[in-house]
């Protein structure tokens, strides 16, 4: 059980285990109020290198807050890229095809809600759209996709970074870690974290620091400080950690064509994901902060365009101004400026 800010009995929290496709072993959250929902469920997937929690910074009002208040039923979702789960060398296409599609229909076991909403983000979004374009989860049917999902767009900065620096990391170590700014057990994590303290000099937080080195270009990368309440930028030093090589692997090949690409030839996933209608009758909502710095906002621009190709004046985009990656989720005005936005296109028809 969870408190408010003045204390009252707010939320229950019960951890739901599942197995995924390949026997992976994953987890929602499924969060409740003092009152039964009134409105179906909602699943929240997180990003790479973090987790679930991911949705629950230190703000006065969150994201789970604002849904659970509005009716809905929560499930948030620790899929193979989660920190609370076992290390793993993970990819987009064992995400999509293993993972999101097991925790639709865990949930809508659990439920018995055969309709189902989705709020993603980051590589949650990526992955989670390629289960949907793939026809892999028919059971949702309005998607709310922060930040990059079939067009992830960088930076021509990070787009060089990235193509430099992958291949060497790659012989070098399986992981990134932005914790390792604050304890690096290795001489390579010493190195980098070496590095990244040298170059970054917009806080005194060495984690927000590694998380800047890790994911984009810019000083902080995900999201801007003012946007940030004193207690989230402390928070974030407990919700980065590890990340594999091997998923910036396959993100250097979709950026170079523009595109999600999948990696190991799975059967279930076409190998682009833009040369054919998507297989899904969701209706998706695209979010971005014109301030990010990890994927342009013309990330989601480009897959409003495609998707609104295929089925026009059905989907939507949404342009947060002043607003980066990560803050329209954790930001100490989120509240006022994102949820409702987010709210008004879960409750729009399909």
């Amino acid at each position: 059980m969870t408190t408010n800010s003045s204390g009252e009995a707010a939320l229950s929290t019960r951890v739901v285990q599942f197995e995924a496709g390949d026997g992976f072993p994953c987890n929602l959250i499924h969060v409740t109020g003092p009152r039964p929902a009134t409105r179906g469920p909602v699943l929240l997937v997180h990003g790479a290198g973090v987790r679930a929690n991911l949705f629950r910074a230190p703000t006065d009002t969150t994201l789970i807050d604002h849904l659970v208040g509005c009716g809905y039923d929560v499930w948030l979702e620790n899929w193979r890229a989660s920190i609370d789960l076992r290390p793993n060398l993970w990819t987009l296409d064992q995400a999509a095809v293993f993972d999101h599609p097991y925790a639709v229909r865990k949930i809508a076991a659990e439920t018995g809600a055969d309709r189902i909403k989705a709020v993603i983000h980051c590589q949650g979004s990526t992955s989670f759209m390629m289960s949907a374009a793939a026809g892999l989860v028919p059971e949702v049917e309005t998607i709310v996709s922060n930040a990059v999902s079939l067009h992830p767009v960088v930076p021509e900065i990070t787009k060089f970074k990235i193509s430099v620096s992958v291949p060497a990391l790659k012989l070098m170590t399986p992981y990134l870690n932005p914790q390792w700014c604050v304890h690096a057990p290795t001489l390579m994590a010493k190195l980098i974290a070496a590095f990244v303290l040298l170059t970054h000099h917009e806080c005194h937080n060495p984690v927000c620091k590694g998380v800047s080195f890790t994911y984009g270009t810019g000083f902080p990368a995900l999201w801007s400080h003012e946007n940030l309440n004193d207690a989230t930028h402390e928070w974030i030093k407990q919700e980065f950690a590890a990340v594999p090589v091997r998923f910036f692997e396959q993100m250097v090949r979709c950026i170079r064509k523009g595109h999600l690409v999948a990696v190991e030839g799975r059967p279930e996933l076409p190998t682009d994901f833009v040369a054919q209608e998507p297989r899904t009758a969701a209706r998706v909502a695209f979010f971005a902060g014109v301030n990010n710095r990890c994927f342009l906002a013309e990330s989601q621009k480009r897959s409003f365009a495609f998707f609104n190709s295929w089925r026009k004046n059905y989907h939507s985009l949404r342009l947060l101004d002043g607003y980066g990656h990560l803050d329209p989720f954790i930001g100490k005005n989120a509240a006022r400026d994102v949820f409702p936005l987010i709210v008004e296109e879960l409750e729009k028809p399909v």
